[in-house]
């Protein structure tokens, strides 16, 4: 296996602003004490608010991922970096939301892959590995096509799965990755399998060390593509899809309504296996283990999200910057350190994970040139050490242009923008309108004022990604 050199943050042409995020967490003295723990991070694709039935869910069970809320800590108000899937990623890895990160888009690369990071970026896996980690990634990457500068080999020490994010829509792939090196297959095998199996590997063989499992995993995304004992135990609970078919990619599938259930058990099956290897592996107590999802629900291949109510009490889907589009399960287990069966609703993103995951390393991280805040004080229930955002901020570059913010008890949405840099900011009491159901703009415009400014500062403009947004 390569070992790659320590990869330095490059210049993008973003420009950060000093402090305008209320200041970044550095790492904390007490947990840099502590004996470094592994760190698995699962990351879903596309599952709902609504999809775990820890966060609602009544049409079926989560029963592992639900075992990490009771044995461990569950966020209600956590969210992704974006609402699709590449500039979620990018904001994830790097620490920095759409107004800064690299990658603000879905943007194709032929034949295979997406707009690449620029060569050398700083990001979770290269700090962890510079301090010794173990680096793993085991799913889909969706940052650069295979071979650029983007390409995951740069990053990782280990990858496999999916490069590009279009070929994963189909969980029966004629090809994977492992490194940089494709795997043929036979059209036939489920994909979800190979991926779980690989990420099981990497833990057995780096057990008695430090490592990072990173498991950006396909299921529930796209084609409704299930394991068919699974799919016809939903076919049963639910015949009154039978004749709905849904094709995305691969095979048709009948009944895609009962397919998503099957998928969510079949990936709630596998982190059961891999919280049972941790425990036979004598590395339970050591490891910290974290589950999100990219974005909200989704609505292709069959996918019918308002019938198993995947968003929840929230407005929207994936490709909205409501709530429902943004606002994402996150489950952390850390043994000893979190008590269990807590519940926070400290308001945290995706771009805070960096500087919280090497703050449980206890190893340095870049804080001046990031917009995370480590949330490990609110893990160890110090709220009084937990430092805040003054606000949250998005971007997003399809249907004709998107900004949001939230800022304490207030969610700004503005539509259009590409169109008209100054259209109107909806406004919503997410204190109490949660579904964002009754714009208050006409009521405050003094908050009104407050959300366009910021709006307008909290991002730099972007040579690839342009949102074309013009000052107030």
């Amino acid at each position: 296996m390569d070992f790659l050199r320590r990869d330095f943050l490059v210049g993008v042409g973003v420009v950060l602003l000093a402090g305008m995020l209320g200041g970044c967490q550095p790492a904390n003295s007490q947990t840099a004490k502590l004996k470094r723990p592994s760190i698995v991070f699962i990351l879903t694709d596309d599952l709902g608010y609504g999809d775990l039935s820890c966060y609602g869910q009544q049409k079926f069970r989560t029963p592992n991922i639900d075992r990490l809320a009771q044995q461990g800590i569950k966020f209600t108000d956590f969210y992704a970096g974006s609402t699709v899937c590449a500039p979620s990623r990018c904001s994830l890895m790097t620490g920095l939301h759409t107004g800064h990160c690299q990658i603000r888009g879905n943007l194709e690369m032929q034949p295979e892959g997406q707009y690449p990071l620029k060569a050398q970026t700083i990001m979770i896996s290269t700090l962890l590995k510079e301090a010794g980690y173990k680096t793993g990634i085991f799913g889909k990457w969706g940052l650069g096509n295979p071979g650029s500068s983007g390409d995951p080999m740069n990053y990782f020490e280990e990858f496999y799965g999916y490069n590009c994010q279009r070929l994963a829509h189909n969980y029966y792939p004629e090809y994977l990755w492992h490194n940089r090196q494709k795997i043929m297959l036979n059209g036939k095998t489920y994909s979800h399998d190979l991926i779980l199996d690989a990420a099981k590997s990497f833990i057995r063989t780096n057990k008695d060390k430090p490592f990072f499992c990173y498991m950006p995993v396909t299921i529930p995304h796209a084609a409704m593509h299930a394991p068919a004992d699974l799919h016809e135990k939903y076919r049963q609970q639910f015949p009154q899809f039978e004749d709905k078919t849904g094709t995305y990619a691969g095979p048709a599938v009948s009944n895609p309504v009962a397919a998503f259930p099957a998928m969510v058990e079949h990936l709630d099956n596998g982190i059961g296996e891999i919280m049972q290897l941790l425990k036979e592996l004598d590395i339970e107590e050591k490891t910290i283990v974290l589950f999100s999802s990219d974005n909200g629900p989704h609505r292709e291949g069959g996918h019918d999200p308002d019938f198993f109510d995947s968003n929840g009490p929230l407005r929207g889907y994936k490709r909205d910057l409501y709530e429902g589009g943004i606002r994402v399960p996150m489950l952390i287990r850390w043994p000893e350190k979190i008590e269990p069966g807590r519940v926070t609703s400290q308001v945290s993103a995706f771009w805070d994970v960096l500087p919280t995951v090497t703050d449980i390393a206890g190893i340095e991280s870049p804080n001046e040139s990031i917009d995370g805040i480590s949330f490990v004080p609110t893990l160890l229930d110090q709220p009084g050490r937990q430092k805040q955002h003054r606000y949250l901020y998005w971007e997003f570059h399809e249907q004709g242009g998107k900004q949001a913010v939230r800022m304490g008890q207030w969610k700004a949405v503005r539509l259009n923008v590409k169109k008209d840099p100054a259209s109107p900011i909806e406004l919503y009491d997410l204190e109490n309108d949660l579904g964002e159901t009754n714009n208050m703009a006409d009521e405050h415009p003094e908050m009104i004022q407050q959300m366009k400014k910021i709006m307008t500062k909290a991002r730099t403009e972007n040579d690839v990604f342009r949102l074309q947004q013009t000052a107030q």
